[in-house]
């Protein structure tokens, strides 16, 4: 009998497309500001992890919280995540999400960096949610941004 390529197989397929849309709904829910849906992406127990910052909540209440109070430090924020690897083992998975951030602090800095989240995922009686994000930066630039937030030009008239 001949092995089913993990590609052919339609449950793993299937898997894979609910988890691409679990990333792009975290993207969705931090850009929207909405940190009780983003919050509800994760399993009860899942850790954040930013080793950059020397930043670890565990749980979804703890995630909610930091995730808020860093959501309040930014005038705007633009975070676009982009298709990376998942290797799914029945009710769990590994994988990659690549992406791209920029904004501007309210304190007045700016960032811009493209990074990796390393996932863990867990099969749930909700659907696929995160167990584990592991933010890696792979390059920061704090050069102030030449653009201005369409809020901006709205408020002063330039842009």
């Amino acid at each position: 009998m001949e092995a089913v390529s993990p590609m052919t197989d339609l449950q793993t397929i299937a898997d894979r497309v609910e988890i691409e849309a679990l990333r792009a709904e975290y993207s969705d829910a931090g850009m929207m500001g909405d940190v009780d849906r983003l919050a509800s992406l994760f399993t009860r127990d899942a850790v954040m992890r930013w080793p950059h910052a020397a930043l670890e909540v565990t749980g979804r209440d703890q995630i909610r919280a930091s995730v808020g109070k860093l959501r309040g430090l930014w005038e705007f924020f633009v975070q676009t995540t982009h298709p990376g690897m998942i290797q799914v083992d029945g009710d769990t998975a590994v994988g990659r999400a690549y992406i791209a951030e920029f904004g501007r602090m309210r304190a007045g800095g700016s960032h811009l960096n493209y990074a990796i989240y390393h996932d863990r995922y867990e099969r749930t009686p909700d659907g696929w949610k995160f167990a584990e994000r592991v933010y890696e930066v792979r390059y920061m630039d704090t050069t102030p941004l030449p653009g201005s937030s369409p809020n901006d030009v709205a408020v002063t008239g330039q842009g």
